[in-house]
């Protein structure tokens, strides 16, 4: 039985494998295989540190969710202007674009919410800590006099965490249909509109 430690090190270099290989394949033509390949393992390797490949992905999903989450909370803790703070957090829910793997592996590993609970459970934990810094941000912002909200402070912060999903989604197709730029101009036109601040 390998020691706890060598397990720790082995199960984050098969998470790694397997992040590759979802960024490289697509989950559609992803096997066991494929990822025991990128980490130099046999198949049965793998299953002896991760029961199944969906148990796998779950935990590559828990990691790139952790690492998302903690790179917005990072992109607005310092910034005392709650206009400043609602352009930065705008600009960190955005992928860079198509190459983006970050963004990329968040959507791919979100094809499996639609029929797995606990995949499911894990994006409604994500949208909803977006949503909760978003309304940290419109509510103080909002009772300094910055802001000037249209409707109260959660539906607001839904509907920018639901913009920059939609926008997300399309900018890292295979195909592209929006920019970058374009997208953060859409949503930073519609927080202008509903906080009553013009923050471009």
């Amino acid at each position: 039985m390998a020691r706890p430690k060598r397990q720790e090190a082995r199960r984050t270099q098969l998470m790694e494998a397997a992040r590759r290989a979802v960024v490289e394949r697509g989950l559609v033509d992803l096997r066991l295989g494929d990822v025991a390949e990128k980490a130099g393992l046999s198949p049965g390797s793998v299953l002896y540190y991760f029961p199944t490949l969906p148990a796998l992905l779950r935990e590559v999903q828990r990691e790139a969710m952790g690492r998302f989450c903690t790179a917005r909370e990072e992109a607005v803790r310092d910034e005392p202007d709650p206009r400043e703070r609602l352009l930065a957090m705008i600009m960190s829910g955005l992928p860079e674009g198509p190459g983006d793997e970050l963004a990329y592996l968040l959507y791919e590993l979100g094809a499996f919410a639609r029929k797995d609970a606990a995949y499911a459970a894990r994006y409604i934990e994500l949208y909803q800590r977006q949503v909760t810094i978003y309304v940290g941000i419109l509510e103080a912002g909002a009772a300094i006099g910055t802001f000037r909200l249209a409707g109260d402070a959660l539906t607001i912060a839904r509907n920018i965490v639901t913009l920059e999903d939609g926008y997300g989604l399309h900018m890292t197709m295979a195909v592209p249909t929006c920019e970058p730029a374009e997208a953060a101009r859409q949503i930073i036109a519609y927080a202008s509109a509903v906080t009553g601040c013009e923050l471009t």
